[in-house]
């Protein structure tokens, strides 16, 4: 009689104990959620309270038991075992370590990502594992940043104790010496396996019923109002996991190709012919400024109307430049990552699902500025101050056209500078001494040239050379705008250099950022607002008339802009479009963010979910995009929304094609 108890206590006390210490998971990653909001209320506190709360937690809920169930698959196989040896006690300490350590993995994945989402505005993904695989230096970032953020390491400290202290350790033990005690357990046990089973099954995909995909990303939308949004309901295991070996690119096949390509086509040029230099004459030079997370929002010249017209900004030098260029009344980028903002301002590719370097689209035959230009006489160079290799800019310069490439190996064996004395420590030279460097190396190149510069000062972890730390201290609690200070003053020296080369009066100037950062303010922490770039021409030769134009533009116009002011003959592929020949209505720009493509054209922004339009806003009279107008505006909303789909299906098409050239029928 005593040996049954024991059998009943040790098979249901390890079935209990399980189902316990599930729920402390749940709580865990209750906890991790509530941290994760908090540290990015800023973003998240305009528009969160206007969500359901029963969608919030119904979402919630959804994915951390998707989470929840993978991370955990192996301790609830170890404790479910229908075996006796599950059921002693040295094998149930090792089913204990395997639940805290996969569960403080998570933990820790969690909270870490509540500070790279300030610079990414989603959970991370799986490519970021690939987008810093050539950096030697994130263990000092790691450092610093634990450093920064001390109260998160005491944070996940306290949460890993919880997992310890409130584990339940299952009670009783197993003694089999009869047949039919045998047979007892043996059928419990099972049952309980066997129950277990569809249950997590279900749990992982999301649902029951056969109607139901495997959740992704992108399902986190429909709890949700907006794209930012999402990531308060995902959890990053879960984002991690589901970007696992997928396959980013999925032609939708929305439409015909002849319907497709009367909305939209990323040909360019097309008739005119391949004659080349057919323009005759000294064709411009073209140099393009690519500023480390220089958004719009730091930029005085941007924003006359935030804090009642009182705001000045951090940018005096890009503010004087401004009255000198062209600019556009709404400018965005197409990514929120550094590996973004290449492709989209150099080759015309804005980031759709993942970033194109991740992609094996990025092994196919492509091109840019500098081997469009390179076809018609240009010399190139690409300038970054990092290790040669960082973020995989070096092979995509390559790949893309540009005939050399100065990093900072280039630069340290220059005898005129100063090599790693101007090595900021962490990523790259400064931007002052490699910005000199720039300017010193463009005027050895043979005209016309085409140059991309890529800065890397204002950047994490926020500091500045010691000489400046006084002329440059931090402002209004934000540790960047000491940074944008910095690295305009060094814009500012760089213009001052180059306006004494024989080649500056016969070139054209692009000045825009990667993508934005930290954000002060509610305008730019929407989701409009958190692609807020900037994107200026200057022309010193005076071609271009200097004003502000009532139109939009994006990084991805960069290219066909630039293409189009040298009078570049040939067709070739560009996403965006031109901005010069381009009437100001019919100019447009496109993001992605977690699952949700928005697409601004005229006064409207549509969010689209890859299936169905979400909302439709006028931004222009709505820019916290509060009022939902799809209902009433559905002729706007269809109109834009089939455009849309023309754009997302020709580029799936063009990836998985290898059509990211021009190439003859």
């Amino acid at each position: 009689m005593n040996h049954q108890i024991n059998i009943q206590r040790g098979v249901y006390s390890n079935a209990i104990a399980f189902v316990w210490n599930m729920l402390l998971a749940y709580a865990v990653y209750a906890v991790c959620r509530i941290e994760y909001t908090a540290e990015n209320w800023e973003v998240f506190k305009n528009g969160l309270f206007e969500n359901s709360w029963a969608d919030l937690l119904k979402g919630c809920m959804l994915f951390d038991t998707s989470a929840i169930l993978y991370t955990n698959s192996l301790y609830a196989l170890m404790m479910l075992l229908p075996l006796p040896y599950a059921h002693r006690q040295g094998w149930r300490k090792v089913a204990k370590w395997v639940f805290i350590v996969v569960n403080t993995i998570c933990v820790a994945a969690n909270v870490t990502d509540s500070v790279y989402f300030q610079y990414t505005g989603r959970r991370t993904t799986m490519s970021v594992f690939e987008e810093f695989s050539n950096e030697g230096n994130l263990w000092s970032i790691f450092l610093t940043e634990f450093i920064r953020h001390w109260y998160l390491v005491l944070f996940v400290i306290a949460l890993i104790c919880i997992l310890y202290f409130l584990y339940a350790n299952p009670k009783g033990r197993i003694v089999l010496n009869r047949r039919r005690r045998y047979l007892a357990f043996y059928l419990v046990t099972t049952c309980y396996l066997l129950a277990y089973i569809p249950l997590t099954i279900c749990g992982m995909r999301g649902g029951a019923t056969t109607a139901v995909r495997p959740i992704t990303i992108s399902n986190a939308n429909q709890y949700v109002n907006h794209p930012q949004e999402a990531a308060v309901v995902l959890n990053t295991p879960f984002s991690i996991i589901r970007t696992i070996n997928k396959k980013p690119f999925v032609v939708p096949e929305y439409m015909s190709e002849e319907e497709m390509n009367r909305l939209y086509s990323p040909l360019h040029n097309i008739g005119k012919g391949e004659k080349q230099g057919e323009e005759g004459g000294l064709k411009p030079n073209v140099v393009v400024l690519i500023v480390e997370s220089f958004g719009r929002e730091y930029i005085g010249a941007y924003n006359e109307l935030l804090e009642g017209g009182n705001y000045k900004g951090y940018t005096p030098f890009i503010d004087s430049l401004y009255q000198h260029c062209v600019s556009f009344d709404y400018t965005f980028a197409n990514g929120r990552k550094s590996i973004d903002g290449m492709p989209s301002v150099l080759s015309s590719i804005p980031m759709f699902v993942e970033p194109f370097f991740l992609t094996p689209a990025s092994l196919n035959d492509i091109s840019g500025i500098a081997g469009e230009l390179g076809k018609i006489g240009y010399q190139s160079a690409f300038f970054h101050g990092a290790e040669n290799g960082s973020m995989g800019f070096q092979a995509y310069a390559r790949a893309t056209g540009f005939q050399k490439y100065h990093g900072r190996t280039e630069y340290n064996e220059d005898p005129r500078f100063d090599g790693d004395k101007d090595f900021d420590g962490t990523w790259a030279i400064w931007d002052e001494p490699f910005l000199q460097y720039y300017a010193t190396k463009m005027s050895e190149m043979q005209e016309p040239f085409v140059t991309a510069l890529f800065t890397a000062s204002s950047h994490h972890p926020y500091i500045v050379p010691e000489e400046y730390e006084k002329d440059f201290p931090e402002e209004g609690g934000n540790p960047i705008h000491k940074c944008i200070r910095y690295t305009d003053m060094a814009l500012r020296r760089f213009f001052e250099t180059a306006r004494k080369q024989p080649w500056y009066d016969h070139t054209l100037f692009v000045f825009t950022s990667d993508h934005t950062n930290i954000s002060d303010h509610a305008e730019y922490q929407t989701a409009l607002g958190l692609y807020g770039s900037p994107i200026l021409f200057f022309d010193p030769s005076g071609r271009l008339e200097a004003g502000r134009r009532h139109s939009i533009a994006q990084q991805i116009d960069i290219m066909p802009t630039i293409l189009s002011y040298v009078g570049y003959p040939n067709p070739y592929v560009a996403f965006g479009c031109d901005l010069l020949t381009t009437p100001d209505e019919d100019t447009w720009a496109v993001q992605y963010n977690s699952g949700i493509y928005q697409y601004v054209e005229g006064d409207y922004v549509i969010l689209f979910d890859g299936t169905h339009v979400k909302a439709l806003y006028n931004y222009e009279t709505d820019w916290m995009l509060t009022q939902d107008l799809k209902a009433e505006k559905t002729e706007i909303a269809t109109r834009m929304e089939q455009r849309l789909k023309a754009i997302i299906q020709s580029y799936m098409e063009r990836m998985n094609g290898n059509s990211l050239t021009f190439k003859k029928q």
